[in-house]
């Protein structure tokens, strides 16, 4: 065969990886690529239309995504609580500082998953006094209401780090949800989540050491 005769077929021809999209033309002097989906074994591949392509490149939410934000919006509710109680309980200033910047960040949060949640369709938790994975009781909650100054700075870290580590292992189901996290603004934030708590952690457990 001559080198018109190759050239030609090379300009038709097109390979697709193993479940993944390729890009290719349909025919010589073609500009406009189209997306190859492969099929299963022994299907045929497919060409994508624009509504594929644009499902390639944004995966959907999911119902673990959703019941995630809507679980996170009252832990981080709780926690605000717990911060609250540093100034009237006469907290210690380390605790202070350490409780005013949880504070920030989680109402910024709770900010992000409600707006989330709108843009979605979908509302708040029905009924937001669901315990959630580490989320004080109400008699804990008594008790930090009740402590005060060293007692008090003692008992918000215990809580505070378990509130964190419930957090932690609620990204740690979210992760573990076949399909979920998927979509990019719920895996960020679910990413951060779990390095900044697992930050804040490591401080308050020192803090709690440096007050042994």
């Amino acid at each position: 065969m001559g080198l018109f005769g190759l050239a030609a077929m090379s300009g038709a021809a097109f390979v697709v990886g193993c479940g993944g999209p390729a890009t290719v033309g349909a025919t010589v002097g073609d500009t406009t690529p189209r997306v190859m989906q492969a099929g299963a074994p022994g299907a045929d591949a497919r060409v994508l239309d624009e509504a594929g392509k644009a499902s390639l490149a944004s995966p959907g939410f999911t119902e673990a995504d959703v019941a995630f934000m809507q679980g996170m919006i009252p832990h981080h509710a709780q926690a605000l609580e717990m911060t609250a109680l540093t100034a009237p309980r006469n907290a210690g200033e380390a605790v202070r500082r350490m409780a005013l910047r949880m504070e920030i960040s989680q109402k910024d949060e709770i900010a992000l998953m409600e707006r989330w949640l709108e843009a979605r369709g979908a509302r708040g938790m029905e009924g937001g006094h669901m315990l959630m994975p580490g989320m004080l009781t109400p008699e804990q909650m008594a008790d930090l209401r009740a402590a005060e100054g060293d007692d008090f700075d003692r008992l918000f870290l215990e809580y505070m780090i378990q509130h964190h580590e419930g957090a932690l292992a609620m990204v740690a189901s979210l992760f573990a949800t076949p399909g979920a996290a998927q979509e990019s603004e719920v895996f960020q934030f679910a990413n951060d989540v779990d390095v900044d708590q697992r930050m804040e952690i490591a401080r308050m457990r020192a803090l709690l050491s440096d007050m042994r």
